[in-house]
């Protein structure tokens, strides 16, 4: 692929008060986990229930369920509402930064799909 077809990305940015060298950092900062990526993916639909979001998100532990989701809260990707109920409710949902992620993931699945249909070729 030629090198001319893409811009060059912004380097020397800040976000939320925090310097990065360019922009790919800042994006691998907030999406570069398995488990960010997995988790978005699965509200990208809609609002789920914790019991119900972790149950989709097959081999994550309960600390590291917890440990993402409060990192991509913090980051302002998703939502997290409790209900005060018995026992308590809590829902997650994608902020609208948290939906612009979507299509990126999307399409990193979608060359993971390539990538298999060109392997089970060879």
């Amino acid at each position: 692929m030629r090198q001319d077809n893409f811009r060059e990305l912004k380097t020397g940015i800040t976000f939320r008060e925090r310097e990065y060298f360019c922009s790919l950092e800042l994006a691998l900062e907030l999406l570069g986990s398995k488990w960010k990526i997995m988790m978005l993916y699965h509200l990208r639909n809609g609002a789920l229930r914790s019991s119900d979001l972790q149950r989709k998100m097959r081999d994550i532990s309960s600390k590291m369920f917890t440990q993402t989701a409060r990192n991509l809260e913090k980051d302002g990707m998703i939502t997290r509402i409790v209900y005060p109920v018995v026992p308590p409710r809590v829902e997650y949902s994608l902020t609208d930064m948290g939906a612009t992620a979507i299509p990126v993931i999307m399409e990193i699945g979608y060359w993971g799909d390539s990538i298999s249909e060109a392997t089970r070729i060879k």
